[in-house]
């Protein structure tokens, strides 16, 4: 029996630029680039060297605070450069792919066979304990804990998001299979959330060995952080690991080929995007790899991820580990004569009744990077609690992460919260406070001073 919870506070961004769903191409990259910064806390230790040839699934860094956390190519190639940045930072390793694609064999394996240690020794080997996520700080999942829970979330939320139905639509038993080993490393099961609006549709409904709940609602509905928040919320002391359905797509098929095979179908959309559809590519492919999407000229701006919370890459950037979406916006460079005082801007959407855009509910807009305003003191009202679904205090807890105050910290909820389950804070705030950096640094000073 499924546990249905229903979210009354949300919002759903009405932006352009939707993928189709069909697969406009399979991309043969050149170069693709393996980011340490991918990685929250992550101090990277370099196991390779220019020129050095490497196979899908070769370990190219190790997590120098575990030395058995290991990192690997996604493709077959050659180590092309090392690139660094101020005080010798490892920012990326980049790799020209080979035309032809070889893997390391991992050898397949039964996972109804396999124990808890058998399952953690194989991940690890094989590069593919990163698509762990340990809450609270959303940093990669400790190889030593056994978390109280483990959660899934079947569904995504976010703008302009990629179809999982069809992006993940032939990975259905390698998810299944991933499900069934990740069940045997905690005894508090796979929790495994679906979208009511989407249930009967979704091939996802039949997965076995979990714990199902169907959630209704806006975003941030798709947010595993959230989910935790109504299923099981994180107290201190306690730890959960979270996983999406791409990278448990990436671990079946570990057990089931043998294969470190990261191939994924990415959406490529925005407002600037051209005819957005979807490419087969890999994680670290390049901006340059789908530029027929884009008008070269003009002025955009790269994101990998979606636009709440993704990371501006630029037009040379690559693809993040986790992320299976590419959003391709205008700079909001420009100036508007008596701006927001215009009476009438029937281009502009209003998360309140400012414009008139609640009079036109199912209209698209094209939305572009620009703030409208700077940043300035924080404004008390309850326009965040509209927008979060979570039972925690986020201006207060903002506050305390300002004034690194860690017993507030803790009082008002940073262990169950990270950037993302936010991000709709900061886009409604008419303050232009910079809510999803204050909670990293928060984090930040949580991991320097009780980790």
């Amino acid at each position: 029996m499924s546990n249905n919870i229903y979210l009354k506070k949300g919002l759903d961004l009405p932006i352009n630029g939707v993928a189709a769903q069909n697969t406009k191409k399979v991309i043969v990259p050149d170069v693709v680039a393996i980011k340490p910064t991918d990685f929250r806390g992550l101090v990277p230790k370099l196991l390779v060297r220019e020129g050095d040839k490497v196979l899908a699934g070769t370990p190219v860094l190790a997590d120098k605070m575990s030395q058995n956390i290991l990192f690997a190519s996604p493709v077959s190639g050659t180590v092309a450069e090392v690139v660094r940045g101020e005080k010798r930072k490892l920012l990326e390793v980049r790799i020209k792919a080979d035309a032809e694609q070889e893997y390391v064999d991992f050898g397949t394996k039964k996972v109804a066979d396999m124990s808890a240690e058998q399952i953690k020794e194989a991940l690890l080997a094989a590069g593919l304990w990163p698509a762990l996520t340990q809450r609270p700080y959303g940093i990669i999942a400790n190889p030593e804990v056994k978390p109280k829970a483990i959660f899934v979330s079947a569904f995504n939320t976010a703008p302009l998001a990629a179809n999982p139905e069809y992006a993940l639509r032939d990975e259905f038993e390698h998810i299944q299979t991933a499900v069934n080993a990740l069940g045997k490393l905690t005894d508090g099961g796979v929790h495994f959330s679906l979208n009511s609006a989407t249930y009967s549709g979704t091939p996802f409904h039949k997965i076995e060995n979990v714990i199902p709940h169907v959630f209704t609602g806006k975003h941030p509905a798709g947010n595993v952080g959230v989910q935790i928040h109504h299923i099981s919320p994180i107290r201190k002391g306690e730890t959960v690991w979270t996983v999406s359905l791409l990278m448990l797509a990436a671990i079946g098929k570990l057990f089931n080929t043998g294969k470190y095979d990261l191939r994924r179908k990415i959406a490529v959309t925005g407002p600037k995007a051209i005819n957005p559809a979807y490419v087969e590519g890999y994680p670290g492919i390049a901006v340059k790899d789908v530029a027929e999407f884009f008008n070269a000229a003009e002025d955009l701006r790269f994101v990998s991820g979606d636009v709440l919370t993704g990371t501006n890459i630029g037009k040379d950037g690559y693809l993040g580990f986790f992320d299976n979406q590419i959003t391709i916006l205008e700079e909001g460079n420009k100036y508007e004569l008596l701006g927001w005082a215009k009476p009438v801007r029937c281009s502009q959407f209003s998360a309140s009744r400012t414009y008139f855009s609640w009079l036109t509910p199912k209209k698209k807009y094209d939305m572009d990077t620009n703030l409208h305003g700077g940043p300035r003191a924080f404004v008390v009202n309850d326009v965040y609690g509209k927008v979060l679904p979570m039972d925690i205090y986020p201006v207060y807890l903002l506050k305390a992460c300002l004034a690194n105050d860690i017993d507030k910290m803790e009082k008002f909820g940073i262990y169950e919260v990270l950037e993302e389950d936010l991000a709709l804070c900061e886009y409604v705030d008419p303050s232009k406070i910079y809510i999803q950096q204050i909670i990293t640094d928060g984090i930040a000073l949580m991991l320097k001073e009780m980790c």
